[in-house]
């Protein structure tokens, strides 16, 4: 695949079929439903239940808020201590807290960017779900979320649904995309950003990266490639504030002749700073030839 690898931490499939929690024995049925069945069916580490009406968030076993997150308190430190545990153990070194704060605030943007993205490209429906309707548990790659209002357009059988608003075209969907995950990342990169020592701009090159990266994989386990990376570059072409940057696609020659599709990250994760020879295929580090060696090694599993 020439998309990079989800987050380190995504869980075996078979782990995050047996833990299922008891609240998610008769999750809601949504407008929303089909997009997330297909994402798991594509790509088991992750699964998203939706509540019901009057149906309480998960709590307890890992389970972390979103807003509670993003007030950057002691659930904020219990998360990242996943992280540096995770670093100490897998590395036998310490990260910088700095490097810790990326690698948590990857980890958790990167599903949660999916919750808002797939829906967009598998239904064209797009969810609002600000910090207080989103919970993670991380371990076993599960999302619950509250669905109240989605933006569609106008042929969208769903458009007479409760909670939905009508937009007039693509573009004005590929706006509200846009908003949608700005509202849910910009309380979660206000909590984050301080211990990243990273503001504005860069915060925003990070969501840049998320987006694109994300909705990237998955499409490649849907035989969709080619159209997400279209889809992406009419979402992002820049001057789309507050994101920073555009998806920057481009195409490399494999020794073969074989298009290598990648891509020039906006942001770096800083991966460098534990493994100085061992940076991702998108890294702006990363020189082109080293990407086609990745690249082809990677076709050849």
């Amino acid at each position: 695949m020439s998309a990079p690898a989800p987050p380190t931490d995504a869980p075996a499939t078979q782990a995050a079929a047996t833990a299922a929690p008891a609240h998610a024995a008769h999750p809601a049925r949504t407008v929303l439903t089909d997009a997330y069945a297909r994402l798991t069916e594509v790509f088991p580490a992750l699964t998203v239940t939706e509540l019901g009406p009057g149906q309480a968030a998960p709590r307890g076993d890992g389970w972390a808020h979103a807003a509670r997150l993003a007030e950057g308190g002691a659930d904020l430190d219990a998360f990242l201590a996943w992280d540096e545990e995770q670093v100490l153990r897998d590395y036998g070194q310490r990260a910088r807290p700095d490097v810790v704060a990326g690698f948590g605030l990857h980890r958790y943007a990167w599903p949660a960017c999916l919750l808002i993205t797939v829906p967009w490209f598998l239904l064209r429906r797009v969810p609002r779900f600000p910090v207080e309707h989103v919970t993670f548990q991380r371990a076993l790659g599960r999302l619950a979320v509250r669905v109240d209002e989605f933006a569609c357009l106008p042929d969208d059988p769903a458009a007479g649904r409760p909670g939905a608003r009508v937009v007039a075209n693509e573009e004005a969907l590929a706006a509200e995309v846009r908003a949608a995950v700005a509202e849910h990342l910009e309380p979660v990169l206000g909590a984050f950003g301080p211990r990243m020592r990273r503001r504005g701009r860069a915060l925003w090159g990070m969501a840049t990266d998320e987006i694109v990266e994300g909705l990237w994989y998955v499409a490649q386990l849907l035989g969709e490639e080619q159209r997400a990376m279209g889809e992406l570059e009419r979402l992002l072409p820049g001057a789309t504030r507050p994101y920073v940057g555009t998806t920057a696609f481009r195409e490399l020659t494999g020794p073969e002749g074989q298009a290598l599709p990648t891509r020039d990250r906006v942001s770096c994760c800083l991966f460098y700073t534990l493994r100085p020879a061992d940076t991702c295929i998108t890294c702006p580090r990363t020189c082109d030839a080293d990407r086609v060696a990745k690249l082809t090694a990677a076709g050849a599993r």
